[in-house]
Order: structure tokens, then sequence, then C-alpha cells
């Protein structure tokens, strides 16, 4: 599993799950709020899947995508 998510890319991914998983708290309090989970999880571990099925890295390691 390489990694296909950059620096700026995980920053963001950071921000927007965060932000998705506080509404579940102080927002409209639906549970839609925990998909938030996932760019946290992708951004953590520094790997998308979805940009492995399109042919996306965000990387700067570009050589080593499979």
């Amino acid at each position: 599993m390489n990694r296909n998510v950059g620096t700026l890319d995980r920053i963001l991914r950071v921000i927007v799950g965060v932000i998705l998983i506080a509404l579940v708290f102080v927002g409209p309090k639906t549970a839609w709020g925990w998909i938030g989970v996932i760019p946290l999880v992708t951004a953590f571990i520094g790997f998308c899947p979805a940009y492995r099925l399109l042919g996306i890295c965000t990387s700067a390691n570009k050589s080593k995508q499979a």
C-alpha cells in the first residue's frame, strides 16, 4: 500500500473530518457527521482507495505509484 495522499491534501482532510464530526455535536446533530471519520483515517494512513482507483497521487513520491 503506497502513499498517495500529499501533505496539503492530508491537512485538508483532517480539517474537513474534524468539521464533519463536530456537526454531530453542535450542528444539526445527525449521524451523518460521522462520515468525517473517513477523511481522518485516510489522512492518518496517507492512503486513499478512491485515489488509487482514479489513478490520482498527490504525494511527493510519485515514482513509486503502482
